[in-house]
């Protein structure tokens, strides 16, 4: 059976990559992993935010379907329109993750990084996991009382020592991994690695910080204006110019490098599947001016919106028995990972259970519609709403109000350009394929909150 490599960046966004067109970032080993493989071009996050996503990837099940429509525990504010429904804050002991299959079959499994998922008694090591490095249930490093900085240590993580004064989270991470590696026994082994880069607090990876400082002065020399767009009552950055991201980026790069001579080195390369992807879109929307570190252009908005920008998320299966240098283009999710991993290692899921992803190695996308729910606020100033793909349609429909949004992303991959009007046929279309859908997996909505 093959080795599995999965590795899960925090907030990172499809075009901060190379291999996606960026210049100003820079990912060498991530792309070099990108033509080693299959890159999806189209591949979406099942949420656009953490959470979510997250328990999607574990259970192969729509965020829906497991009531965690939020970030854990997210926030349900009381002086707006609506009232968001409650949320799990964690993932249930009855849903059976990839890990617990995985160590069924006889997998070593081990996971370092954010888990998010749940505290005490619903951690990693309580759902298929033999080993846990750094998971609880806070979703982003965690500053001290007397240490400014959350990305080195000490690491206030009650699960995962401290090490020397200075150490950078990302590459502690990247060690504990590179360790469970190099010690594992003869059974084959399951290591999800899940960063907590690129997620806030912004601070500059250890190298490279003099040099994208200096790109960036350039850059900015270049640009036109400020570099911000209004999206409703948020702001949107629509330049990548700023350095202390793109050296958390690189990061990343370097240590996904590191990864990968590892298991050439350990002659494992030939027989381990290696899976990156992110689990929302890149931040780069929000209500406050400066809270934005990256672009997701040409895509519309970030982090926390139905928008493309919210949703789409870098992709890449590469390894054993993986064709390599192939750009995909069908319409993949987050979702699909857990379908994906189960068939690499040959295990087929419990027949009783809805499975809402498929193997996209052998199946690919296919024909099917895509569906999004966050009936939540969020920071970024989206307002609860859901939204459904099919084919290059794609409908929004938003809960504060009677608004309802259409696309055509073949011709309008930014979402400028509105056809509710043009095109009633098609939104009805959408519309009812959405409303069947939310009814299917019992989604929890939003309420409407009394006026005082």
């Amino acid at each position: 059976k093959p080795n599995i490599l999965f590795i899960l960046v925090d907030d990172l966004g499809w075009k901060d990559l190379g291999v996606a067109g960026s210049t100003f970032y820079e990912t060498p080993q991530i792309d070099l992993l990108a033509r080693s493989g299959i890159y999806y071009r189209k591949a979406y996050s099942s949420h656009p935010v953490c959470s979510p996503t997250r328990a999607a990837i574990m259970t192969g099940r729509k965020p829906e379907r497991l009531h965690i429509t939020d970030w854990i525990p997210g926030v349900r504010p009381k002086d707006r329109a609506l009232l968001g429904p409650d949320i799990l804050n964690h993932l249930p002991h009855s849903e059976r993750t990839m890990a617990e299959y995985l160590q069924a079959d006889g997998y070593q499994t081990f996971y370092a990084g954010k888990w998010h998922l749940g505290g005490e008694g619903y951690l990693p090591t309580d759902q298929g996991f033999d080993i846990n490095k750094g998971g609880f249930h806070v979703g982003q490093p965690q500053r001290t009382k007397t240490d400014s900085k959350a990305y080195y240590s000490p690491y206030n993580n009650p699960y995962l020592d401290d090490g020397p004064d200075g150490e950078y989270l990302t590459e502690r991470l990247t060690n504990e991994t590179i360790s469970f590696i190099k010690g594992r026994g003869d059974k084959p082994f399951f290591a999800f690695l899940s960063y907590y880069n690129v997620h806030t607090p912004i601070e500059a990876a250890p190298a490279r910080l003099s040099y994208y400082q200096k790109k960036s002065q350039a850059l900015k020399a270049t640009q036109k204006g400020p570099g911000l767009r209004k999206e409703g009552p948020s702001t949107t950055k629509i330049y990548q110019d700023q350095a202390e991201y793109a050296t958390m980026v690189s990061a990343v790069d370097d240590h996904v490098g590191r990864l990968v001579n590892t298991l050439r080195q350990e002659g494992l390369l030939e027989n381990t599947v290696i899976i990156f992807t992110s689990d929302n879109g890149g931040l780069s929307t929000n209500m406050r001016r400066d809270g934005f570190p990256t672009s997701n252009e040409p895509s519309r908005a970030g982090k926390g919106w139905i928008y493309e920008g919210g949703i789409r998320v870098p992709l890449i299966i590469s390894g054993a028995g993986i064709e390599g240098n192939k750009a995909r283009d069908d319409v993949v999710e987050s979702t699909d990972l857990f379908s994906t991993v189960l068939s690499v290692a040959g295990i087929t899921p419990d027949p009783d259970i809805i499975i809402d992803g498929r193997d996209i190695v052998s199946e690919g996308g296919g024909e099917r519609a895509n569906f999004w729910h966050y009936p939540h606020y969020h920071g970024s100033g989206w307002s609860p709403g859901s939204g459904v793909r099919l084919g290059d349609w794609k409908l929004i429909k938003w809960y504060e109000g009677t608004r309802t949004e259409l696309y055509n992303l073949k011709d309008d991959p930014s979402e400028q350009h509105n056809l509710i009007g043009s095109e009633p046929k098609k939104a009805k279309e959408l519309t009812a394929i959405l409303e069947h859908w939310l009814k299917g997996v019992d989604a929890s909505m939003p309420t409407k909150q009394s006026q005082k």
